[in-house]
């Protein structure tokens, strides 16, 4: 792409938006880093919006219910260091009412995100996590809660590329231990159910992070036309994800 092309892109209110959603451990931060190095390195501006920092509202109401009701662990997992979280994965009747309330008011707070990361002068805003990834935490099976999923979906704006980075949920865990296998395989099972909900999302299969690259890459093909030189950044130049604490419980 040429810098003429380049700043074709750049009137304030164009800026496309990507997100990335799926289990833990599926990969998120490494194919987020690689795609917004690969952009910044063709000259192209990023923006990141990280959902529980900067969108998730109720804060102290989540780490309440995560670190003291449910005496889970803080922090996060690793294969030489797995804890033991207790938030997302707590399935009561009670906690389920208390998420509805929550991600209604995360859905208005996603909507105004959105719109502020559309009139951003950058020319790729990236959404680490989107609304999906609280939707994903509901028993999709319920015909209720798949109304009230509707509901929340029509009220949130849709991405221009939205990926669900699917993932075999043991090889999740074994990467990031945090959470029991079981509500892993719910969970992936929520996602893949989403998908089908809401319609228009990109599902990235389970594959070697390379062809996951392959994939994601595509999506500034198609939102910026530099396939070409998107395909010739290598993913030797993605440094190891970084593992961050986190600030609150998603519930």
């Amino acid at each position: 792409m040429t810098d003429g092309a380049i700043d074709k892109q750049r009137r304030k209110g164009n800026a496309k938006i990507v997100s990335f959603s799926g289990i833990d451990g599926a990969g998120k931060s490494t194919q987020i880093d690689h795609l917004r190095l690969s952009c910044q390195e063709i000259g192209l501006r990023v923006q990141s919006v990280i959902f529980w920092e900067d969108i998730a509202k109720l804060k102290s109401v989540r780490e309440t219910a995560g670190y003291a009701i449910f005496k889970g662990d803080k922090g996060v997992g690793s294969p030489s260091a797995p804890i033991n979280r207790r938030d997302k994965n707590v399935q009561s009747f009670p906690m389920t009412v208390v998420r509805l309330f929550i991600y209604f008011i995360d859905a208005l707070s996603t909507r105004n995100a959105f719109k502020k990361a559309r009139r951003t002068d950058a020319d790729l805003v990236i959404f680490d996590r989107y609304i999906y990834d609280e939707l994903a935490n509901l028993s999709l099976s319920n015909p209720v809660l798949r109304i009230y999923a509707r509901l929340i979906l029509k009220l949130t704006p849709k991405p221009d590329v939205s990926y669900i980075l699917d993932a075999d949920p043991a090889q999740a865990r074994a990467r990031k231990p945090e959470y029991p296998l079981d509500f892993l395989v719910q969970n992936r099972n929520a996602y893949l159910r989403l998908s089908k909900i809401a319609g228009g999302l990109t599902v990235v299969p389970p594959l070697a992070i390379d062809k996951v690259k392959d994939v994601v890459v595509e999506c500034a093909s198609r939102l910026f036309g530099v396939a070409a030189a998107l395909d010739a950044f290598s993913i030797a130049k993605l440094p190891k994800a970084q593992t961050q604490s986190v600030r609150m419980e998603p519930l």
